[in-house]
């Protein structure tokens, strides 16, 4: 009995019809993208893998596909074995993100762009994540970023660019999430949290929304992050800042008393918040002060897209200036935003202008070939895709295949038609 053939595993797949899909999605986005300014780039899919190993990458880090040296012995692998050091085997990998190949793609190539550079990147990346519903090894992503510019511009522009390429795609509903790494840090200074376990408990909390208030709690005192005495004080916090919505600032009321922020609130960071709302009136956007972003790199300004319908993110980024100048040398400030392809993709209703100038011509076994081939190239030539399918005793599969594939109508071609006008098309479905 033979095995069954399927793509490895973790990745997938992709038929005719999901493939239009897709490459209309990221069509809209690419013209989305260049109208606000940004242009295409391409980069390795492999980069050197002490590049991607350098701490930059968080816990992503820790899923790079590992590709070895040539020339490997026997003994180079025990002795790799022995010292615990197995990535000393590997001299390249599969890039986990866009992000790290694009910091080194700027230190290599700085003085033949802009002072301040706006970059699209969509491209497929690898992680060798535990395969399950939403998570593949192998996904599109589609980046945009803005390298060289310090000011809240940078952070005003990818928000606003991005908003645009949802709407563009007929996403509605979605708002954008936004906080700020020095909110963070005030937050975790109020309830105690050594520096050097900063990180760690922004780890933690970032798995609120999973684990809810009592599981993060109960983590960072396991971690020893916080202890038993101001565990009901964090639990509090964390059940009343929740998203915490954008009146936070002191108040006056008409009876002349006043209403402080709240103490774990770092308000310089949370007055340039509201003035990065203030900027884009047309964007919904939502302060939330317990929104980590998981990758270690965010030095500022953070964000993700929410939609109201669904439990996770559509995507997400920051501002991560200390990057860059690990390769270069010289600190540049960097601000990005990423889209959640695959989420999104499969939220998105098929492209109805696509379908409508697809057609199918169902010919006679015996039809001319030079007439099919005149009536094809004269529908190319109105712009139309065509498909040519002989007819067969039971026309329903081949219709519904046809109609699956993105076709909207056919129609049947008599013997000797060689005329596109002379067809009487149907729809499909």
């Amino acid at each position: 009995m033979a095995t069954a053939v399927t793509p490895p595993r973790g990745m997938r797949d992709f038929l005719p019809a999901d493939k239009a899909r897709r490459e209309h999605a990221l069509g809209v986005i690419r013209a989305s993208f260049a109208s606000h300014g940004f242009d295409e780039i391409e980069t390795p899919v492999m980069e050197d893998a002490a590049r991607l190993h350098s701490g930059l990458g968080g816990d992503n880090e820790k899923l790079a596909f590992a590709v070895m040296r040539r020339g490997l012995t026997e003994a180079d692998a025990a002795a790799a074995a022995e010292s615990g050091d197995l990535l000393s085997l590997a001299d390249l990998g599969l890039r986990f993100d866009l992000t790290v190949p694009l910091a080194r793609f700027y230190a290599t190539h700085r003085a033949n762009l802009p002072t301040v550079f706006r970059a699209i990147q969509i491209a497929p990346v690898w992680r060798a994540e535990r395969p399950q519903k939403g998570r593949f090894r192998q996904f599109m992503q589609c980046d945009i970023d803005i390298i060289g510019e310090a000011g809240p511009l940078a952070e005003i522009e990818l928000i606003t660019a991005t908003s645009a390429a949802l709407d563009a795609l007929g996403l509605s509903g979605c708002t954008i999430r936004i906080n700020d790494r020095r909110v963070l840090s005030a937050l975790l200074g109020h309830w105690g949290v050594a520096p050097d376990l900063t990180e760690r408990a922004l780890i933690t909390i970032d798995k609120l929304d999973k684990i809810g208030v009592d599981g993060v709690v109960a983590e960072l005192g396991a971690l020893g992050i916080i202890d038993g005495a101001s565990a009901p004080a964090v639990a509090e916090t964390l059940g009343v800042i929740g998203r915490a919505g954008w009146n936070l600032l002191g108040t006056e009321a008409a009876d002349g008393t006043t209403t402080e922020p709240p103490a774990w609130l770092d308000v310089d960071a949370y007055r340039d918040l509201l003035a990065l709302r203030a900027a884009m009136p047309g964007v919904e956007l939502e302060f939330d002060p317990t929104l980590v972003r998981g990758m270690g790199y965010y030095t500022g300004t953070i964000f993700e897209i929410a939609h109201p319908d669904l439990g996770y993110s559509l995507g997400g980024g920051g501002r991560y200036d200390g990057m860059i100048g690990r390769f270069l040398g010289t600190e540049v400030p960097a601000c990005g935003f990423s889209i959640g392809f695959e989420r999104i993709v499969d939220l998105l209703e098929p492209d109805a202008a696509s379908v409508a100038d697809a057609v199918v011509l169902v010919h006679e076994k015996n039809a001319s070939p030079s007439d099919l081939v005149a009536l094809k190239s004269a529908l190319v030539g109105q712009g139309k895709r065509v498909r040519l399918e002989k007819r067969a005793k039971n026309l329903t599969p081949v219709l519904d295949r046809a109609a699956e594939a993105g076709y909207g109508s056919f129609a049947f071609v008599p013997t000797g038609t060689a005329d596109a006008a002379a067809l009487d098309f149907k729809p499909l479905g």
